[in-house]
């Protein structure tokens, strides 16, 4: 990513945690990054896997896409880029993305929130996806919907792989937020701002 969109990232990633975790003491803990690299990430610093925006997403209890909305550019590593293309704001929520994987990739991807559901529309290449253990192979104009809220992949073998894909999540009750405690290090993360 470059430093505009690290930084614009940064910038909204606060904006959002502010908003929806306020300074609970273990928000990061929960989204798997120590407290220091959550600072960095919110000055700009540092360079977030996809898995980690993933979790940083479910942890603010909101979709990937409303995290990276404001990034024009693509996102990714290891052979797979990503881009937010549309994002409804209807119930249940859909998010469209243009996903392209190299070839010879292999992406692990976590489960989803309970009842968010995939599809995929191959536009070139080939490509194998779906739940751990039970994914389908795709060419060119197949679709494949699939439960996301279980361990999934998309593997390419000796070509790349272009396609659409659509994120449906399901409608959630509302969440009960406890009270939170103010974090350890809230003094440097206000001085990151």
């Amino acid at each position: 990513m470059d430093k505009l969109s690290l930084n614009t990232l940064g910038h909204h990633l606060q904006a959002l945690r502010l908003e929806r975790a306020g300074h609970c003491r273990n928000w990061p803990v929960r989204a798997g990054i120590a407290k220091s690299n959550l600072c960095r990430l919110e000055q700009g610093n540092g360079n977030p896997t996809l898995d980690t925006i993933w979790r940083l997403a479910v942890q603010l209890n909101v979709p990937f896409g409303t995290l990276v909305a404001p990034i024009t550019v693509p996102l990714g590593e290891d052979g797979i880029q990503v881009r937010l293309i549309d994002q409804g704001k209807d119930t249940p929520q859909v998010d469209a993305y243009w996903m392209r994987c190299a070839p010879h990739t292999v992406r692990h991807a976590e489960a989803h929130s309970l009842g968010t559901r995939e599809s995929l529309t191959l536009i070139s290449g080939w490509l194998e996806a779906g739940p751990e253990g039970a994914t389908t192979q795709l060419a060119p104009g197949d679709t494949l919907t699939f439960p996301a809220d279980q361990p999934h992949l998309y593997r390419t073998q000796t070509a790349e792989a272009t396609l659409m894909m659509t994120i449906t999540y399901a409608a959630k009750a509302k969440r009960h937020e406890p009270t939170c405690q103010p974090l350890s290090c809230s003094l440097r993360l206000k001085r990151c701002a």
